[in-house]
């Protein structure tokens, strides 16, 4: 070979290499590969080719078989590169169809849906590994009884246009996730059950701790946020010992347990007594063998998560209260019309059910939630229902958070979104919100504005903010006070967004002593 093109063909040898190198992401960290606990994946990249998206990523192993109602375990391994394009199965539930306000845009796919659900979903725009973007987990509602990460509202791509990652969850519902028995609880290393389902939220969250980082993720840096049960999920996680260290702030849209009494660990086990004698079986291992459909058909006395004196030692509202919550920054809000029961109640029955209710208390009640006539009886009804349901919850959470020297930013969501036919009806209704706070509008069919497609941006730039500082205010959004139990300045997401004194605490602190509060 001629001495002269040993160093050309040296350089092209070195160029290839180089180029190699740069595609190869245990050598550069780039994401088009990426190792996780069970071996490699690879993704996708939406069509702007600025996100890329690993949907289905296994974060525990299938709960089939012998692992039904058992702790979420350890991570199959598999070989090659696993695909992570298309969403995993939903957890096991009824067959989704609209029903009330929620159109087939708040529910998962008709399939699949199954056991093997334990999966999760990230989004990013991370370039390389070595970015620590801050990280936004999202746990789903669906009342512990139905929900998934694939529902349309619930896409990542938006938020990650705005300099986070975006992960979402799966985790078991119904009595997959929450059925308690003394036999369980005598097999488990807790010597608990029944907190399948906020277990599998824990192991979601040890997995990102361990993994978020080679998606250019920071593992410090990680708020959780979920909507109704999902928000539920989340007061439970900020309560619980076992999710110590795995998140730094918190988001509760809609839903907390702040006076409603959670099952007992004796409760839940005597309930799934019951549920093992009216499906005639003798042993947790005949259920174990029961197809999930028939499982899937049995009601549950009570759903969601338990005291179990494990994951929660106490109630949530006594861990709270002793001041033994995790300590993590918080927005937490709901919306103006979150239940809806009905229309043109009659104003004597709606006067009889305060008398009923509240007893000698009736009279006030009636001053908070007024019935002079049939229509105003029906907008007292729902307003009511939707404070003992949902606002008393949130409302002590966020006084709970101030008082024990926490930050708290709590906000109310106030704009109808636009409908037609039948949807016309229903205000700013539970889960509403979800698309603004995501910035999701596109997924929804509905006839949106200007101002719907402002407040989302808006809206989801103040959590984007909130995921990356600890604070939801920042360039282009509203002046958003943190919330102090004296003064109460909340923000109000409507046409207008800005700050304001809330207006109805007289009602909520009755309502919340009645249901005993303190």
């Amino acid at each position: 070979m001629h001495p002269g093109l040993i160093r050309p063909i040296h350089l092209l040898g070195v160029l290839f290499l180089f180029v190699f190198a740069s595609f190869n992401p245990t050598e550069s960290g780039n994401l088009n590969k990426i190792k996780v606990d069970g071996g490699f994946i690879s993704g996708t990249v939406n069509k702007s080719k600025d996100i890329h998206i690993f949907k289905g990523i296994p974060y525990a192993a299938p709960p089939l078989g012998a692992l039904r109602w058992k702790a979420p375990q350890p991570v199959i391994p598999w070989t090659g590169t696993k695909a992570c394009t298309a969403f995993g199965a939903s957890p096991m539930q009824p067959s989704p169809a609209p029903f009330s306000m929620w159109t087939s845009e708040f529910l998962i796919p008709k399939a699949p849906i199954n056991e093997d659900c334990l999966t999760l979903n990230v989004w990013t725009g991370a370039k390389s590994d070595n970015e620590l973007r801050p990280v936004l987990v999202w746990i789903y509602g669906g009342g512990f009884v139905s929900g998934g990460s694939a529902c349309p509202i619930y896409d990542g791509e938006a938020m990650a246009k705005k300099g986070i990652i975006f992960v979402s969850i799966n985790y078991r519902v119904g009595i997959f996730g929450f059925l308690a028995h003394p036999e369980l609880s005598r097999e488990s290393a807790s010597h608990t059950s029944g907190n399948y389902g906020l277990l599998d939220q824990i192991a979601a969250l040890q997995w990102i701790q361990k993994n978020i980082a080679a998606f250019g993720g920071d593992p410090e840096e990680v708020t959780i946020a979920g909507q109704s049960a999902g928000s539920m999920s989340v007061n439970a996680l900020v309560a619980s010992p076992l999710a110590k260290g795995l998140f730094n702030k918190a988001i509760g849209q809609s839903g907390a347990s702040f006076t409603r009494g959670n099952a007992s660990l004796k409760s839940a086990e005597t309930e799934g007594i019951r549920v093992m004698k009216a499906l005639n079986a003798s042993s947790i291992n005949d259920l174990r063998k029961m197809p999930d459909s028939i499982l899937m058909k049995t009601s549950m006395a009570y759903r969601g998560p338990i005291i179990d004196g494990y994951v929660l030692p106490e109630s949530i509202a006594e861990i709270f209260h002793k001041g033994n919550e995790n300590k993590v920054r918080l927005i937490t809000g709901w919306n103006e019309n979150e239940v809806y029961a009905g229309e043109a109640k009659d104003a004597k029955e709606f006067m009889n059910t305060l008398k009923e209710k509240f007893g000698d208390d009736a009279e006030q009640a009636s001053k908070y939630f007024p019935a002079n006539n049939n229509f105003e009886a029906a907008e007292s009804e729902n307003k009511l229902l939707s404070d003992e349901i949902i606002n008393v919850h949130n409302y002590a959470w966020a006084n709970q958070q101030d008082k024990n020297g926490g930050i708290v930013f709590v906000y109310r969501f106030i704009r109808k979104p636009p409908a037609t036919g039948e949807y016309v009806k229903y205000g700013a209704f539970h889960t509403g919100e979800v698309p603004y706070a995501l910035n999701n509008l596109q997924f929804v069919n509905r006839p949106w504005e200007d101002v719907d497609r402002q407040l989302a941006n808006v809206m989801s730039d103040c959590w984007a903010n909130f995921v990356k500082t600890g604070n939801p205010n920042g360039p282009g959004a509203p002046d958003w006070k943190r919330y102090v139990a004296d003064s109460k300045l909340i923000m109000g997401f409507a046409e207008i967004q800005a700050s304001r004194r809330m207006s109805d605490t007289a009602a909520l602190n009755f309502v919340y002593r009645k249901m005993g509060g303190e």
